[in-house]
């Protein structure tokens, strides 16, 4: 039997286009243009910053932003929905690299661990229903605090348990709360920082060491430094005042018993 030399059709498959990879939006906005709440909201949002990065300055990686947007998904970015945590901080990752905003896809894929809103009459319902649900089951944000600064009782606080599901922290004696991520206490502190207010006091939402220390600003480091030179210089000069007095006693002993005839030199 003579092999079958018929010639079978070639099979044609489809084109296929090659797939494209989305390339994530570039068109972003890190101003909204919006304002602050008040001046107390501007000066709460500087000491929170620097307050935690002054605790964490032993770390080597980490960065604090404020007032910033956060961008995490296309979809926001065609929405235009805009998030901006007013304090957030997030441990291990550059804290060198100059940033607009928190890209998640220009910095694999981390979210903030920590965020404090500070609550104003505009805000407070986003702040405590969507941005908290939004922290929880989105960024899985482990720690979560809320304070309104006009309103000294308002401190509120949740952290992640194994469910990634925000849990309310309880209050210390103190009314603080502890955040485990920061191993600090966030707590109230009643003073004026930055001339706010312009009389008298108010609360702040401060960091405290976990030996209950408060976190100093620059300028409470300073002014701490000053009242020590201060001491130090006012020791110097009841130390000279007494060497001073010495000196004089002695000179007038010294005049006495040359009065009796005495050489003092020779006692």
């Amino acid at each position: 039997m003579s092999p079958d030399t018929t010639t079978k059709p070639e099979t044609k498959w489809p084109q296929v286009e090659p797939y494209e990879v989305p390339t994530p939006p570039t068109n972003l906005i890190f101003d909204d243009g919006e304002p602050l709440e008040s001046n107390r909201h501007r000066i709460a949002i500087n000491v929170l910053i620097e307050s935690a990065q002054a605790a964490l300055a032993s770390r080597e990686n980490f960065f604090v932003g404020g007032n910033m947007f956060v961008y995490y998904s296309s979809l926001q970015v065609l929405n235009r929905d805009f998030r901006g945590p007013d304090v957030f901080v997030v441990l291990d990752v550059d804290g060198k690299r100059d940033r607009q905003g928190w890209v998640v896809w220009e910095e694999e894929g981390r979210y903030p661990d920590v965020i404090i809103e500070l609550l104003s009459p505009s805000t407070a319902h986003v702040d405590r229903e969507e941005k908290k649900h939004l922290y929880e089951r989105t960024f899985h944000t482990a720690n979560y605090f809320i304070f309104d600064p006009f309103d000294s009782q308002s401190l509120k606080g949740w952290q992640l348990d194994n469910k990634q599901r925000y849990q309310p922290l309880e209050t210390n004696e103190s009314g603080w709360l502890w955040c485990e991520t920061l191993q600090l206490w966030l707590g109230t502190w009643e003073g004026q920082i930055r001339r706010e207010p312009a009389q008298g006091t108010c609360h702040w939402l401060r960091l405290f060491d976990q030996q209950k220390n408060l976190i100093l600003l620059p300028e409470e480091i300073a002014e701490q430094e000053q009242q020590r030179a201060e001491q130090e210089r006012q020791r110097a000069e009841q130390e000279q005042q007494r060497a001073e007095q010495e000196q004089q006693r002695a000179e007038r002993l010294a005049a006495r018993l040359r009065e009796l005839g005495e050489d003092p030199d020779a006692i």
